[in-house]
């Protein structure tokens, strides 16, 4: 049998973004190329260096006769590790997949991107397109057989450059701040920052509300009422506008920078790559430098106030739950009560009683967030029955109530032979006079044309803001000098009227607080029964009072009045 004769019919050159496929009747006289330039900073040097790709690009396509002009796409001043980013490397894929696009020339893999994975991925959506990347200085086409085993090594090796310059930087940043050098000042109210010499020297008229800010915390004000009066008063803040709110008075009041100090290496980025930032909780070295700057606060005031900060919101990690408690005393029972079955403190709630009359009761705070589930057995209880409750366990201390009450008269002694604050009332008085005269002073040098209308209102403003701040402190301190005052004369009360064995007919806010630790509210009956209205009493002394039923308890107390 002879050999048939075979005739080769040899391969044409595919249609550029045919996706492969030899389409007859269609042919692509020239080819669409695109291009795409990249620099990731701003200076002056690689901005002329991106205007020198461009125009390079522009004039190659123009050269070649096979082909046309299908756009020149770049970023400038843009990272290469992220390709989301980059609006003109975005645009050029969305041309790619409309199909307007046959081939795509760009300098080198690192300015593509430098990131392997982007790499892979795009390499991979436009081959399956026929869509070329060609590479000029690694001289790579994706199309090639070989080209993308080529590419992957490449751009591993692009990729590690990167984390090896980022990781020389990042060594170069610690550097700095071990030898104390301000790195990374964001801008924070009541300073101005100095990029030739880096450092920070304290703008007095930001100042003055700084110190605002803190003699309010101090006087026991919170961050949003701060927050509210700056805003009703017009000051200004960093950016120049008058608004305020509670989260950024608290980052004031948490700023060590205040007091003269700086912590340095607050936040870390977690790879060069991603670029996420996190806080940084230990993961990395920190520097703190005491005394690194002039302070606006003394570091008294400072500590004063980040106590009471603590002590508002004060993590800790509780044993079943992990949850955060919060330090409040705005009602008599805030932060005093506590759940029985799962540990969660009580919150209080308004219920309505009829259309027009409400009830504060107090609730398990697991219950509320995260559903009746999670603690099953809790139960809301009326403020009313805690209070009912309160004064018919304190009928049980009047035959042994000395342990309970020398310890807490010893403390009320100890607080009221500190004669601190009645001192600074008196220095406040003096201040406030001075003030007041100083402002008299001004009027007349305005009166006289001794000063212009400007430096008047700035000064008026100025003594007006500090007056505020001295009477506000000043009306706190007396109330709390009244207070103590109050309390040593109700304990001494109290101690003449369990000793002549009469009986608290009322509850007493005072009283409670003296000589109560905590109140657990719910537990089980001595046959082990749910009760969620059993009421412990924690007294201050270690020892318990204990309701078994309060509900009940007052209930039966209510129907004996109507009775009566």
């Amino acid at each position: 049998m002879s050999m048939k004769q075979v005739q080769v019919l040899e391969a044409t050159k595919a249609a550029p973004n045919s996706k492969g496929r030899r389409t007859a009747g269609i042919q692509i006289e020239r080819i669409r190329v695109a291009a795409y330039c990249r620099v990731s900073t701003d200076g002056d040097e690689q901005l002329g260096s991106f205007e020198s790709q461009k125009a390079y690009y522009e004039q190659k396509i123009k050269q070649n006769k096979e082909w046309v002009s299908a756009g020149i796409f770049a970023d400038e001043a843009i990272t290469g590790t992220k390709v989301d980013k980059r609006e003109g490397f975005q645009e050029m894929i969305r041309k790619c997949q409309n199909g307007e696009i046959d081939m795509i020339l760009t300098k080198s893999i690192s300015r593509f991107s430098r990131n392997t994975q982007d790499i892979i991925k795009y390499v991979r959506m436009l081959r399956d397109r026929n869509i070329a990347i060609v590479f000029e200085k690694e001289n790579i086409n994706t199309l090639d057989m070989n080209g993308e085993m080529l590419l992957t090594i490449l751009s591993s090796l692009s990729q590690g450059e990167v984390e090896s310059l980022s990781e020389n930087v990042k060594m170069g940043l610690k550097m700095k701040m071990k030898r104390g050098e301000l790195v990374g000042f964001n801008g924070c109210l009541g300073y101005d920052y100095h990029p030739d010499t880096k450092s920070i020297t304290v703008n007095e008229q930001e100042a003055e509300t700084v110190r605002f800010i803190y003699d309010m915390y101090l006087q026991g004000y919170g961050s949003s009422t701060i927050a509210k009066r700056l805003t009703e008063m017009g000051v200004k803040n960093k950016r120049g506008t008058v608004e305020w709110h509670d989260h950024g008075v608290m980052g004031i009041i948490k700023n060590e920078k205040y007091k003269g100090d700086i912590l340095l290496g607050k936040t870390f980025t977690v790879d060069p790559i991603s670029k996420r930032r996190l806080a940084n909780m230990g993961e990395e070295d920190r520097y703190y430098i005491r005394d690194h700057h002039e302070p606006i606060v003394s570091r008294e005031v400072w500590d004063k106030a980040d106590e009471i900060r603590l002590k508002r919101v004060k993590p800790r990690l509780m044993e079943n739950t992990g949850n955060r408690e919060r330090y409040t005393r705005q009602f008599t029972f805030s932060s005093m009560l506590e759940c029985g079955y799962c540990d969660h403190k009580l919150s209080r709630r308004t219920r309505h009683q009829t259309t027009t009359t409400k009830k504060p009761v107090w609730q398990c705070m697991n219950a509320i967030k995260n559903g009746i589930s999670s603690c099953p057995n809790c139960k809301a209880i009326d403020e009313v029955i805690v209070e009912n409750a309160f004064v018919d366990a304190f009928q049980l201390l009047a035959d042994n109530f000395d342990d309970v009450f020398d310890s807490v008269l010893n403390t009320i002694e100890d607080v009221l032979k500190d004669d601190t604050e009645l001192k600074r009332v008196k220095q406040l008085e003096k201040d406030i006079n001075s003030i007041e005269t100083k402002k008299s002073r001004l009027t007349d040098l305005l009166i006289d044309g001794k000063i212009e209308q400007e430096d008047y209102d700035e000064k008026k403003l100025s003594f007006q803001r500090k007056l505020h701040q001295m009477t506000e402190e000043k009306a706190y301190l007396e109330e709390n000098i009244g207070q103590q005052k109050n309390v040593s004369k109700r304990m001494d009360q109290l101690r003449k009227t369990l000793e002549n064995e009469d009986i608290l007919d009322e509850f007493d806010r005072i009283v409670f607080e003296s000589i109560v630790e905590k109140v657990i509210v719910g537990g089980y009956d001595e046959n082990g029964n749910l009760s969620p209205y059993k009421l412990t009493f924690v007294l201050k002394c270690n020892q318990d009072l204990k309701v078994n039923d309060a509900k009940a308890e007052y209930r039966s107390k209510q129907k004996g009045k109507k009775v009566s």
